[in-house]
C-alpha cells in the first residue's frame, strides 16, 4: 500500500482558499497526480486543501471523500513563555529544544503544555479515525504497533490536507514524535509526501517514508517554491 499526503497549495488563509500562485502550484501538481493509478482520494473540508486537489480530480475525472478529521491539526495550546495561546505545533526553538518531553513518542501529548490545549484527545480522535479508514483497506493495527494484513494489496490513498496533519500522521506511523516533524522539517505547498506499506514478514506491515514534502513537479515546470509557513528564504537551487 501507498500512502500520499499532498499539502495544500500556498493558502492565502484570509479566504481559506489560495493565492494566484497557488492556483499556479495546484495546476502543475495535477498533471503529476494524473499520472498515479489511485484507488481512494480523501480531502480535507477546508477550502485551501479542495481547491488544491479541484484540478487533480478533474483530470482524473474523480471525486473526492471528505473527512473532517484530515483538517489542520490547528488546536491551541497555552505558551508557557508569554501565556497567549498558540498552535500546537508552533514553538521558538529555545523552549522545544530545552522540553526534551515533546520528542517523545509517547509522553509528547501529556505534555504540561499539550494537557493545555486537551492535544491528547484531540490526537487520539485523528489516528483512531485514520487507522479505522486503514482497516478497510486492509491493514489493522495491532496493540503492539504493528500493522496487521488482513488483505494484502498495492493500492494508492491520496490525502489532500495540510502540513501539521500528514506531519502528525507521518510520526505516528513512523514512531517519531510529531513535534519532532513540526519543529524539524518543512514541507512547501502542493509538495508530496508517501509512505509505503513494508511486509518483510508476511502479514506483517510497517509504513516507512519514500519522500517527505517532494516538490520536483514544480520546479521542474519553472515554479519556484513557496516559503510558506518557513521562516527563512528558500534554496533555489
Amino acid at each position: 500500500m501507498k500512502l500520499i499526503f499532498i499539502r495544500h497549495a500556498e493558502p492565502d488563509y484570509s479566504i481559506d482558499s489560495l493565492t494566484e500562485k497557488g492556483w499556479r502550484e495546484a495546476e502543475i501538481l495535477s498533471h503529476r497526480v494524473a499520472k498515479w493509478n489511485i484507488k481512494d482520494i480523501y480531502c480535507s473540508p477546508l477550502g485551501r486543501a479542495k481547491d488544491t486537489a479541484s484540478f487533480s480530480l478533474k483530470a482524473l475525472g474523480r471525486e473526492a471523500v471528505i473527512h473532517d478529521w484530515l483538517q489542520e491539526f490547528y488546536y491551541l495550546v497555552k505558551d508557557e513563555q508569554t501565556g497567549e495561546n498558540t498552535i500546537a505545533w508552533d514553538f521558538m526553538p529555545e523552549y522545544f529544544v530545552s522540553n526534551t518531553d515533546l520528542h517523545d513518542k509517547d509522553e509528547w501529548y501529556n505534555t504540561k503544555v499539550m494537557k493545555s490545549g486537551e492535544i491528547a484527545g484531540h490526537y487520539a480522535a485523528v489516528v483512531k479515525a485514520f487507522d479505522e479508514l486503514l482497516s478497510q483497506h486492509g491493514y489493522r493495527k495491532r496493540e503492539d504497533g504493528v500493522y496487521e494484513v488482513t488483505e494484502h494489496n498495492d493500492d494508492v490513498l491520496v490525502f489532500f490536507c495540510h502540513f501539521g496533519i500528514t506531519s502528525l500522521l507521518t510520526g505516528y506511523l513512523t514512531g517519531i514524535a510529531p513535534p519532532v516533524l513540526w519543529q524539524g522539517f518543512f514541507m512547501a505547498p502542493a509538495s508530496v509526501t508517501i509512505l509505503g506499506s513494508e511486509e518483510r514478514i508476511p502479514g506483517e506491515a510497517a509504513f516507512r517514508v519514500q519522500v517527505f514534502g517532494d516538490a520536483s513537479h514544480l520546479t521542474e515546470a519553472g515554479e519556484p517554491l513557496s516559503a510558506s509557513g518557513y521562516f527563512t528564504d528558500m534554496f533555489g537551487g
